[in-house]
């Protein structure tokens, strides 16, 4: 996996169970509610994880954003 941050990785690895659970990719506000943070923090990392490579998405498009990096290099979620 390319360099990430510790919590850039957890982003990652939630996005990915996410997925794997409901079958469809989380919400901004999934996201928000998960990691207790504001919505714009969730959209920058997003922004973020997405010019290092690691998620794709269709902008304007909600619940598309998917990881890049193979399941079994991701991080633990804590």
């Amino acid at each position: 996996m390319a360099q990430c941050t510790k919590l850039q990785g957890q982003y990652l690895a939630f996005i990915d169970a996410y997925t794997k659970v409901h079958r469809t990719p989380p919400s901004e506000e999934d996201i928000r509610k998960y990691f207790r943070v504001t919505p714009p923090s969730v959209h920058q990392m997003i922004l973020t994880l997405e010019k290092h490579g690691l998620v794709s998405r269709v902008p304007g498009k909600p619940r598309s954003v998917s990881v890049l990096v193979p399941r079994a290099e991701l991080p633990r979620l804590e």
